[in-house]
């Protein structure tokens, strides 16, 4: 099975306001680079989409490892919050589209989260930070249809 290792990242300014996403995608040698910016959205909608939009871009079933500094997707996934949640059909819980979306491409693949700090030195995780914050900065952002004030 392919290897792929996934670093993602989000950027909201203001919360909500508008964001963006970036993800950057490396396997064999190769590496790709995906973002998008958002016309009004939050930083935590970002942080998951960034991995969403990394885990839809895969071709073929592969063993993922997704770096973020996200502690809220990094620990609703591997604490099992969010198979708890989807039991408890999302009741009570945000970005409900997302997660649902999620947890479609998730069984596509073998994913593991590792959380990384973010704003330490880390090469990847700082080229998504710059990603995203562009794209949050853009002048070519969309609707984040799923969002609800």
């Amino acid at each position: 099975m392919n290897e792929v290792v996934i670093y993602t990242d989000g950027s909201a300014k203001g919360n909500p306001g508008p964001g963006g996403y970036a993800t950057v995608l490396l396997a064999g040698g190769h590496q790709k680079e995906i973002s998008q910016g958002f016309i009004r959205t939050t930083n935590n909608r970002m942080e998951l989409m960034a991995v969403i939009c990394g885990l839809e871009a895969l071709t073929r079933e592969c063993n993922v490892r997704v770096f973020s500094d996200s502690k809220y997707v990094v620990d609703s996934v591997e604490k099992g919050w969010v198979f708890g949640w989807q039991k408890k059909g999302f009741k009570g819980k945000k970005n409900i589209d997302l997660w649902k979306r999620y947890l479609l491409v998730h069984q596509k693949h073998n994913v593991k989260f590792k959380w990384v700090k973010g704003h330490a030195g880390n090469k990847y995780n700082e080229r998504c930070d710059t990603l995203a914050v562009r794209a949050a900065e853009s002048k070519n952002q969309i609707e984040d249809v799923g969002y609800k004030d």
